[in-house]
């Protein structure tokens, strides 16, 4: 944060930290560390564990690199193969595979609290759990589980989904991306857009039409290693926030793999692609949520050290509103979000609460983001402090996974068919 300003014939740097008082100093490189942790008896001791083992790990190995990781753009991969030699990037995958071997309740917690440190470092975290694994785990063979499983459980390998298209996003279903059957191969052609870790990733979950007559029911879904000939990767895009993960568009050109690429049945593509997302939603929920409490962390630091008339503002009723309201929504959207994973882990339908979790959360974000930067005025507005950061993370919760509307949609088609039974 540096201002120009010119005097006599050159330009003098002037560091806007020079000008502030000496009580704001200790803010300036990111918010205080909250004094506790969101401890709570609603959890069962072994994910409370995890929780706040997650926690430390956001704290002090997190939060020192988010900053840098945005900045610079740069992939958190020591982070991310700490949080592999911890189980993160494979949380839900069995035991025998190598992985933990635990439910969507630990992940949806863990996801929050990887998030609160770093929201790049989360959405590797979830992209490799939810959106890679989850339709393996969900539709994959013992050899695939063996070949593309395993190996991605350790942080030294993560893989990517390839859904979207640069001609659809909501409309899923229009997948205009091919696969031809050529005998002992299948033929790939087309592009994926929007793909998270797509320069990182080392296989690709990919669904293209194999029987276009048939529209989405003629979707399948195929195991892509990369590098593989035929696949190239578009530039990295450059984005408004999430800048330490890649993305960007994969093209296949006559791109050749093997037959037992094939995931699960010939046209059970969307079905599965569907069923992936309603999991993830509960994973974006968790990075969202990661985001919101970082958001009122920041507010509530600064709100006590920052004084005005004579008091911290934090005294003052105007911010004890916002902080009040930032908090009841963090755990409306909380509990929401648990409520979700527990039903997915009891094989119970969680269709409608992973996209009421998914909706409430990602708007949670981006209103405590709002907010946490009204609260530090315009200190919430340089990036001396993680504000503007958690601000620019928090607004693609609402789109990537199911945009807000699309989760409207899903609420209420679900809750039309349950009244009306």
């Amino acid at each position: 944060a540096v201002v120009s300003t010119q005097s006599t014939g050159y330009f003098k740097q002037i560091n806007l930290s020079m000008l502030l008082s000496r009580a704001l100093r200790p803010l300036l490189s990111r918010c205080a560390p909250a004094t506790r942790s969101i401890s709570t008896t609603l959890l069962p001791e072994d994910i409370e564990l995890l929780r706040q083992t997650c926690w430390d790990f956001a704290e002090n190995e997190l939060k020192p690199i988010a900053g840098a990781v945005d900045r610079d753009s740069v992939y958190p991969g020591d982070a991310v193969k700490k949080m592999g030699e911890m189980g993160l990037m494979g949380m839900v995958a069995p035991e025998e595979l190598g992985g933990a071997g635990m439910g969507y309740l630990a992940y949806a917690v863990a996801m929050e609290e990887i998030s609160r440190g770093c929201a790049t470092t989360g959405v590797v975290m979830s992209v490799n759990n939810s959106l890679y694994l989850g339709p393996l785990l969900m539709a994959g063979n013992q050899a695939q589980l063996e070949k593309w499983v395993a190996p991605y459980l350790d942080g030294d390998h993560v893989g990517c989904f390839c859904l979207s298209e640069p001609g659809n996003g909501s409309d899923a279903g229009a997948a205009s991306t091919t696969a031809i059957d050529r005998g002992d191969k299948w033929e790939l052609n087309g592009a994926k857009a929007w793909i998270t870790n797509g320069y990182e990733s080392e296989a690709a979950i990919v669904f293209a039409t194999t029987d276009k007559a048939k529209k989405h029911k003629g979707i399948s879904a195929f195991i892509v290693p990369k590098p593989t000939e035929g696949l190239s990767l578009g530039k990295k895009e450059d984005k408004l926030g999430i800048k330490g993960s890649s993305t960007c568009v994969i093209n296949f050109d006559n791109c050749l793999i093997d037959k037992d690429c094939l995931l699960g049945e010939l046209g059970q593509g969307f079905k599965i692609a569907m069923k992936t997302l309603d999991a993830g939603r509960i994973g974006v929920a968790g990075q969202a949520l990661g985001i919101a409490q970082a958001s009122l962390e920041c507010a509530v630091a600064y709100s006590q050290q920052r004084h005005a008339f004579d008091q911290p503002i934090s005294k003052m009723q105007t911010i004890q509103n916002k902080l009040a309201d930032m908090e009841c929504r963090i755990w409306a959207a909380r509990l929401t979000n648990w409520h979700a994973a527990k039903l997915k882990d009891e094989g119970h339908n969680f269709t409608k609460e992973a996209a009421m979790a998914k909706l409430m959360a990602s708007e949670t974000a981006t209103y405590c983001a709002h907010q946490a930067i009204q609260v530090l005025g315009g200190m919430g507005y340089v990036n001396d402090m993680p504000a503007e950061r958690h601000y620019r993370d928090a607004r693609i919760t609402e789109i990537y996974e199911g945009t807000s509307e699309i989760q409207r949609l899903v609420i209420a088609g679900n809750l039309l068919k349950e009244m009306s039974m």
